[in-house]
């Protein structure tokens, strides 16, 4: 008989604490967390938050230090694939209900922002770096 319990991914969970971390973050500077880990049909928004001026759609990345190793730059890797690809994602998200009529309320902003946050923990899991990048893409 299979189980149907599955071990916990390690990169799933590294995943999950940086954008807790992220979330916090965001928080801190005046932020409300709408949503996170957002899926659509084209794939998945890490973050989305408001302040009231702006709309932010946020990826996170996340890295371990090992050792007392800093690990690369977790924003070093994005580029003009993820600047597409987060933009699709977000008038996905932006325009969901429409389709089938539903009208959902989406929060009034004057701005829409795409930002980055690369976060780097360490073996116990306290952040050791985070980098915010406002206005990424």
């Amino acid at each position: 008989m299979a189980s149907s319990l599955r071990r916990p991914d390690g990169r799933r969970s590294l995943g999950l604490l940086g954008e807790e971390l992220a979330a916090a973050h965001f928080e801190r500077l005046g932020f409300t967390v709408l949503a996170r880990n957002v899926r659509t049909r084209h794939g998945e928004i890490d973050l989305i938050a408001v302040d009231g001026r702006t709309l932010v759609f946020a990826e996170v990345k996340t890295r371990r230090s090992r050792g007392g190793r800093v690990p690369p730059e977790p924003l070093a890797g994005l580029g003009p694939r993820q600047r597409v690809r987060l933009r699709r994602l977000a008038v996905a998200w932006l325009s969901r209900g429409r389709e089938d009529g539903e009208q959902r309320t989406r929060p009034a902003a004057a701005t829409i922002r795409f930002d980055a946050v690369g976060v780097v923990i360490d073996a116990g899991g306290r952040l050791v770096r985070l980098d915010h990048l406002e206005g990424a893409w």
